[in-house]
């Protein structure tokens, strides 16, 4: 677990702060999935349309199971191959998911990143989850070093919190989803499912 200097993490994120992080992809940004206020701070920094969901991190599929419904063997077992890693799996949402994290949709992404950083993050938070997207304004390309986070939004987050030598790779997740038909690739990243 790193050892942050910036110690007011918990503290941000507990006043409904939003913080810029590196994660094994590209960086993000992220809030208390219980924070509407937040939220809505992150859509407002980046210009999103409210129509597009944010998505759910953890440092384990553990923390992530109270926000979706039980999962089916095909979903077990991506989750199983593929967690943590650069996947964003999209499966139905449990009650304890707010509609204002997923813009009203019945579903919610998960996803665990390979990323020690964000992991020490989680570790550090009631629940051990974010709420997320990626580091940018809407349609311009993700930050993919610290200080491409501090230049694309480092005046309109709470914290910008240090790499700490943990680069993110420059690729966005792939994005999967399971449904009854079977396997829906949303958008191809470098993770293929097999």
């Amino acid at each position: 677990m790193i050892d942050f200097e910036e110690k007011n993490i918990k503290e941000i994120l507990e006043n409904d702060g939003v913080i810029a992080f590196v994660t094994d992809t590209v960086w993000g940004l992220g809030c208390l999935p219980t924070s509407k206020k937040a939220v809505e701070k992150i859509y407002e920094i980046k210009n999103r349309d409210s129509k597009k969901p944010l998505i759910l991190m953890s440092n384990s599929y553990e923390n992530l199971k109270e926000y979706v419904k039980p999962q089916t063997i095909m979903a077990k077992e991506i989750i199983k191959k593929y967690f943590p890693g650069a996947l964003t799996l999209v499966v139905n949402k449990s009650v304890n998911t707010p509609d204002y994290i997923t813009s009203g949709l019945e579903t919610v992404g998960i996803r665990v990143p390979k990323n020690e950083v964000f992991s020490s993050i989680c570790e550090l938070i009631d629940g051990h989850v974010l709420a997320t997207t990626s580091a940018n304004i809407s349609n311009e390309p993700p930050a993919l070093t610290y200080e491409e986070a501090l230049n694309y939004i480092g005046d309109k987050v709470d914290l910008v919190i240090k790499d700490y030598g943990e680069k993110a790779q420059g690729h966005a997740s792939t994005v999967a989803g399971v449904l009854p038909t079977g396997l829906k690739i949303y958008r191809q990243g470098d993770v293929y499912l097999k």
